[in-house]
């Protein structure tokens, strides 16, 4: 075969293969809407610096590339948790979605959508807007109902998105909070959005505290009677290992410790028919602390409550940070034997 005939021939190949990827394209669905648990990581970044703000990007604060994504699928994850800035997608209260930050945002879900991967979209806020809380005077709940309502019209494909109402929402008292997420979960089901939602817990949304009582309730009582009419909002909560549960200790508790918090909560989610879905959890490498980690994944075995979990975390600009599962230099993170145990 002359060079010629044989770069058209390459050519042919190359076309028919790309005629064949084209027809099969639209079989490919993302996991949000398959009946199966949604196990993978946080791919944090695009929240970092939130006292520089806007910011600039890849300076301040910066978006997942395509080779994490292809790491991430390749050790089987089928969901990332995208935590962003809420003053960064929306700069004006009520007003227009930043143009740049939503093509960032568009593009990210278009790098999951290719690995038929889900992506939840997790504003990173603590229940704040520039500092003010949700519920104020300054940040009134209907403007926190804007953005997710334009967020929810903007990105209604239901098998590549899922909604993360807001993370650790700690500046609200427990029941403001759930009266927030209920009006919005009601606001977004309304417009005709049919996408999955998660619904944090209050204060650090933590597995171990869901019964404690703070100022007179707790996550379990006000959260109990939560409902979506379409039956797709699951609770998320949060668990870390180290002495205090806060995620920022370089030890971790005995593994058994984590046997009754998650038999306590497993067992409100089946008395009350609610979902649960581990949006965050992490230690660091040490074998007591590996421990503790494949126990926390351990207790999410009844496929009737837990929905999935996302590890905490991965992402470029980690560095030396002890729960960090971003491979280095081509070797896998500690955490990571454990998590492919249970992807």
């Amino acid at each position: 075969m002359t060079l010629i005939a044989t770069r058209l021939a390459g050519r042919a190949v190359v076309l028919l293969w790309g005629l064949v990827a084209g027809l099969a394209a639209p079989l490919a669905a993302a996991s949000c809407d398959q009946d199966v648990a949604l196990k993978g990581v946080n791919l944090a970044g695009a929240e970092f610096n939130g006292g520089r703000l806007p910011g600039v990007l890849h300076k301040d604060y910066v978006y997942p590339n395509n080779a994490t994504f292809d790491y991430f699928a390749s050790i089987g994850a089928n969901v990332i948790r995208l935590p962003f800035r809420w003053e960064r997608i929306q700069p004006s209260l009520s007003g227009e979605l930043d143009p740049a930050e939503l093509r960032n945002l568009e593009m990210t879900v278009a790098m999951a959508r290719e690995r038929r991967m889900c992506v939840i979209l997790d504003v990173h806020n603590y229940g704040t807007y520039r500092g003010n809380a949700i519920g104020t005077t300054e940040v009134s709940v209907q403007a926190f109902i804007d953005l997710w309502t334009r967020l929810a019209g903007r990105f209604s494909d239901t098998s590549d998105v899922a909604f993360g109402l807001m993370n650790e929402p700690f500046k609200l008292p427990i029941e403001q909070w759930a009266s927030t997420a209920q009006k919005t979960v009601n606001a977004i089901r309304k417009q005709g959005a049919k996408n999955l939602i998660l619904v944090s817990g209050a204060r650090w949304s933590g597995v171990h505290e869901w019964e404690k009582s703070f100022s007179g309730t707790s996550n379990a009582n006000v959260l109990a009677d939560f409902r979506d009419p379409l039956k797709r909002t699951w609770i998320e909560v949060h668990q870390y290992a180290d002495p205090h549960y806060s995620g920022t200790g370089k030890t971790c508790v005995p593994a058994a410790n984590f046997t009754k918090m998650f038999d306590n909560i497993t067992r409100w989610a089946k008395t009350n028919d609610q979902r649960l879905f581990l949006g965050e959890f992490g230690t660091p490498s040490s074998q007591a602390c590996l421990d503790a980690l494949d126990a926390m994944l351990a207790q999410m075995k009844d496929g009737r409550v837990w929905r999935g979990w996302t590890y905490w975390a991965a992402g470029s600009w980690w560095g030396t940070y002890p729960l960090s599962v971003e491979p280095k230099n081509g070797q896998d993170a500690p955490q990571t034997g454990v998590l492919k145990k249970y992807f």
